[in-house]
Protein backbone atom coordinates (compact mmCIF):
# COMPACT_ATOMS: atom_id res chain seq x y z
CA UNK A 1 0.00 0.00 0.00
CA UNK A 2 0.87 3.15 -1.04
CA UNK A 3 1.19 6.49 1.59
CA UNK A 4 2.56 9.93 0.36
CA UNK A 5 3.81 12.30 2.84
CA UNK A 6 3.49 16.09 1.78
CA UNK A 7 3.16 19.57 2.72
CA UNK A 8 5.66 22.61 2.21
CA UNK A 9 9.82 23.01 2.85
CA UNK A 10 10.95 22.45 5.80
CA UNK A 11 7.51 21.42 7.94
CA UNK A 12 9.07 17.51 8.73
CA UNK A 13 8.19 15.11 5.43
CA UNK A 14 11.79 13.43 5.87
CA UNK A 15 12.09 13.30 8.99
CA UNK A 16 8.35 11.44 9.21
CA UNK A 17 9.50 8.80 6.68
CA UNK A 18 12.60 8.00 8.95
CA UNK A 19 10.87 8.14 12.03
CA UNK A 20 8.36 5.26 11.11
CA UNK A 21 10.69 3.89 8.33
CA UNK A 22 11.74 -0.36 9.05
CA UNK A 23 14.63 0.33 6.55
CA UNK A 24 17.05 3.31 6.21
CA UNK A 25 15.29 5.35 4.27
CA UNK A 26 16.17 6.80 0.68
CA UNK A 27 16.24 10.45 0.72
CA UNK A 28 17.45 12.63 -2.07
CA UNK A 29 18.22 15.39 0.41
CA UNK A 30 21.02 17.81 -1.05
CA UNK A 31 23.03 21.05 0.37
CA UNK A 32 21.07 24.03 0.06
CA UNK A 33 22.88 26.72 -1.82
CA UNK A 34 22.82 30.46 -1.51
CA UNK A 35 21.19 30.13 -4.77
CA UNK A 36 18.60 28.39 -2.63
CA UNK A 37 18.78 30.93 0.17
CA UNK A 38 16.64 33.06 -2.80
CA UNK A 39 13.88 31.03 -3.09
CA UNK A 40 13.70 29.03 -0.23
CA UNK A 41 12.82 30.52 3.29
CA UNK A 42 14.16 28.81 6.53
CA UNK A 43 13.78 32.06 8.52
CA UNK A 44 11.96 29.68 10.93
CA UNK A 45 14.24 26.56 10.20
CA UNK A 46 17.54 28.34 10.54
CA UNK A 47 19.30 24.92 11.16
CA UNK A 48 18.29 23.49 7.64
CA UNK A 49 21.01 22.73 5.98
CA UNK A 50 19.54 20.30 3.10
CA UNK A 51 16.29 19.82 1.25
CA UNK A 52 14.40 16.97 -0.75
CA UNK A 53 15.20 17.33 -4.34
CA UNK A 54 13.22 14.30 -5.63
CA UNK A 55 11.70 12.23 -2.95
CA UNK A 56 12.13 9.87 0.10
CA UNK A 57 10.83 6.50 0.78
CA UNK A 58 10.21 4.11 3.28
CA UNK A 59 8.64 1.35 4.00
CA UNK A 60 6.54 -0.22 6.99
CA UNK A 61 5.72 -4.01 7.28
CA UNK A 62 2.40 -4.31 8.62
CA UNK A 63 2.76 -8.00 8.90
CA UNK A 64 4.52 -11.17 6.43
CA UNK A 65 2.29 -10.12 3.75
CA UNK A 66 1.53 -6.55 3.83
CA UNK A 67 3.70 -3.00 3.66
CA UNK A 68 2.82 0.31 3.76
CA UNK A 69 5.26 2.02 1.18
CA UNK A 70 5.82 5.85 2.25
CA UNK A 71 6.95 7.91 -0.41
CA UNK A 72 7.58 11.61 0.70
CA UNK A 73 7.29 14.78 -2.05
CA UNK A 74 9.50 17.77 -2.30
CA UNK A 75 8.39 20.71 -0.75
CA UNK A 76 9.08 23.26 -2.88
CA UNK A 77 6.83 24.37 -6.13
CA UNK A 78 9.75 23.82 -8.08
CA UNK A 79 9.42 20.05 -7.71
CA UNK A 80 5.78 20.16 -8.21
CA UNK A 81 6.06 18.58 -12.33
CA UNK A 82 6.89 15.28 -10.61
CA UNK A 83 4.01 14.71 -7.76
CA UNK A 84 2.04 13.13 -10.59
CA UNK A 85 4.62 10.09 -10.76
CA UNK A 86 4.51 9.96 -7.17
CA UNK A 87 1.31 9.71 -6.31
CA UNK A 88 -0.16 7.56 -8.96
CA UNK A 89 -2.01 4.75 -7.10
CA UNK A 90 -1.54 6.15 -3.76
CA UNK A 91 -4.24 4.70 -1.34
CA UNK A 92 -4.34 8.29 0.40
CA UNK A 93 -1.68 10.53 2.10
CA UNK A 94 -0.45 12.80 5.14
CA UNK A 95 -0.22 16.79 4.46
CA UNK A 96 2.01 17.78 7.15
CA UNK A 97 1.29 21.40 8.37
CA UNK A 98 3.47 23.55 10.18
CA UNK A 99 0.83 26.69 11.70
CA UNK A 100 3.75 28.85 12.09
CA UNK A 101 3.26 29.15 8.13
CA UNK A 102 0.67 27.42 6.70
CA UNK A 103 0.15 28.94 3.65
CA UNK A 104 2.67 26.78 2.45
CA UNK A 105 0.89 23.79 2.74
CA UNK A 106 -1.90 25.31 0.08
CA UNK A 107 -0.59 24.08 -2.66
CA UNK A 108 -0.11 20.54 -1.27
CA UNK A 109 -3.92 20.30 0.08
CA UNK A 110 -5.24 22.15 -3.27
CA UNK A 111 -3.16 19.53 -5.01
CA UNK A 112 -5.00 16.34 -3.19
CA UNK A 113 -8.69 17.91 -3.33
CA UNK A 114 -7.99 18.22 -7.15
CA UNK A 115 -6.83 14.66 -7.74
CA UNK A 116 -9.30 13.26 -5.43
CA UNK A 117 -6.82 10.96 -3.19
CA UNK A 118 -8.16 10.88 0.02
CA UNK A 119 -5.67 12.97 3.03
CA UNK A 120 -5.54 14.06 6.11
CA UNK A 121 -3.59 16.99 7.61
CA UNK A 122 -0.65 16.34 9.95
CA UNK A 123 -0.09 19.10 11.71
CA UNK A 124 3.76 19.01 12.94
CA UNK A 125 4.23 20.01 16.46
CA UNK A 126 7.35 22.68 16.80
CA UNK A 127 8.58 23.98 19.77
CA UNK A 128 7.44 26.94 20.84
CA UNK A 129 4.99 27.13 17.66
CA UNK A 130 1.37 28.56 18.42
CA UNK A 131 -1.22 26.09 19.50
CA UNK A 132 -4.42 26.44 17.01
CA UNK A 133 -7.56 24.68 17.54
CA UNK A 134 -8.99 21.96 14.98
CA UNK A 135 -11.61 24.39 14.31
CA UNK A 136 -8.83 27.19 13.06
CA UNK A 137 -6.81 25.19 11.08
CA UNK A 138 -9.72 23.64 9.17
CA UNK A 139 -10.68 27.30 8.37
CA UNK A 140 -7.25 29.09 7.60
CA UNK A 141 -6.68 25.59 5.40
CA UNK A 142 -10.30 25.70 4.15
CA UNK A 143 -10.66 22.25 4.33
CA UNK A 144 -14.58 19.80 4.15
CA UNK A 145 -14.92 19.31 7.56
CA UNK A 146 -14.67 15.28 6.91
CA UNK A 147 -10.99 15.69 6.30
CA UNK A 148 -9.24 14.27 9.76
CA UNK A 149 -6.97 16.99 11.25
CA UNK A 150 -4.47 15.15 13.71
CA UNK A 151 -1.45 16.51 15.43
CA UNK A 152 1.53 14.46 15.78
CA UNK A 153 5.26 14.69 16.36
CA UNK A 154 7.23 13.62 13.44
CA UNK A 155 10.51 12.92 15.46
CA UNK A 156 7.98 9.97 17.25
CA UNK A 157 7.49 6.62 15.91
CA UNK A 158 4.48 6.47 17.46
CA UNK A 159 2.68 9.59 16.70
CA UNK A 160 3.86 9.30 13.00
CA UNK A 161 2.27 5.56 13.33
CA UNK A 162 -0.98 7.22 14.98
CA UNK A 163 -1.01 9.68 12.21
CA UNK A 164 -0.28 7.28 9.45
CA UNK A 165 -3.88 5.14 10.88
CA UNK A 166 -5.75 8.52 10.41
CA UNK A 167 -4.84 8.70 6.66
CA UNK A 168 -5.38 4.69 6.30
CA UNK A 169 -8.73 5.38 7.92
CA UNK A 170 -9.83 8.08 5.74
CA UNK A 171 -8.92 6.34 2.62
CA UNK A 172 -11.12 3.11 3.82
CA UNK A 173 -14.32 5.63 4.66
CA UNK A 174 -13.70 7.61 0.82
CA UNK A 175 -13.22 3.79 -0.51
CA UNK A 176 -16.72 2.43 1.18
CA UNK A 177 -18.49 5.73 0.15
CA UNK A 178 -17.61 5.20 -3.30
CA UNK A 179 -18.45 1.48 -2.99
CA UNK A 180 -22.00 2.66 -1.47
CA UNK A 181 -22.57 5.09 -4.40
CA UNK A 182 -22.27 2.94 -7.17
Amino acid sequence: MKIIIAGGFGVGKTTTVGSISDVPPLTTEAVMTSVAAGVDDNSLTPDKQTTTVAMDFGSLALDDSLKLYLFGTPGQDRFGFMWGDLVRGALGTLVIVDTRRIEDCFPAVDYFENAGIPFAIGVNCFPGQESYSTDEIRWALSVNPAVPIVEFDARSRVSVRDALLVVLDRALACAQAAEASQ
